[in-house]
């Protein structure tokens, strides 16, 4: 572009780091992380902004969410040459996303920002439907469990994995990681009108992680394991000596800290 003095002007882009909050329903997707030939949550989304800024983004994740399992809280950082005010960021993605995702919030950080190795912590629920009879509306979203559970019990097993440990005996695949030790701060069973809610937060979690402790605490609920084992299957680092993993559909990623 050319001044009135007929001096070449050149545009200045500027690249901008930014964060987005993001919900999602699961269900149709292989997963958070990027599969070829497959739906993902992150291809998407890279999909959307390709639209939005007319370039090709690369999107992190807080959290790499396996096929069928929700989120509430999912976070994610990119950078990208784009206008867009920050508070219309949010309702220009929406404006792009499938129904399946929305953006709840938008920000600018520091280029130093990372949505997965700037975050202090994630949480997850586990929503177990405790009832003899299926939900026709909570069916995609609940694990439906038609017998009685020992909270108080469930509750002391989840007391266990509190803190510190390796948890090599909780993950499906270990390959990817260079330590199977994680640090959880949370973990709480608590009954809700017929719901279960198993809450957990750790620093990071281990794939199939979540999944894998809430099915072994519900056969402790069922009364096939004690409270004691599930220190004894940590310690084992052994996953064949955890239970089955709890049904995706159950498990929604709901925060994540900075």
């Amino acid at each position: 572009m050319a001044d009135r003095s007929g001096r070449i002007r050149t545009l200045r882009y500027i690249m901008r780091c930014l964060r987005a909050t993001i919900e999602y329903d699961g269900t149709d997707f292989s997963g958070f992380q990027y599969q070829l030939g497959q739906r993902s949550v992150q291809a998407d989304i890279e999909e959307a902004l390709r639209k939005l800024t007319k370039q090709n983004v690369r999107v992190n994740g807080a959290g790499r969410t396996d096929a069928g399992v929700h989120a509430l809280g999912q976070v994610i950082s990119f950078k990208a040459d784009t206008r867009i005010p920050i508070d219309r960021m949010a309702a220009a993605l929406n404006s792009v996303l499938p129904t399946d995702i929305t953006a709840t919030a938008a920000e600018e950080v520091d280029d130093r920002f990372h949505a997965r190795f700037s975050a202090k912590s994630r949480a997850y629920v586990y929503v177990i439907l405790n009832r003899p009879l299926p939900s026709a509306v909570f069916r995609r979203y609940t694990y439906n469990w038609q017998y009685p559970l020992d909270i108080p019990a469930m509750q002391a097993g989840a007391n266990l994995l509190l803190g510190l440990h390796d948890f090599a005996a909780w993950a499906n695949s270990t390959h990817e990681v260079r330590t199977t030790v994680r640090d959880v701060l949370r973990c709480r069973v608590k009954p809700v009108k017929g719901f279960v809610l198993v809450q957990i937060e750790a620093n990071a979690f281990l794939k199939g992680m979540v999944r894998n402790v809430v099915g072994t605490l519900m056969e402790v609920g069922g009364g096939k394991r004690r409270p004691e084992d599930i220190l004894a299957i940590t310690q084992s680092r052994n996953r064949a000596n955890a239970g089955p993993a709890a049904p995706a559909r159950g498990l929604c990623l709901v925060r994540v800290r900075y």
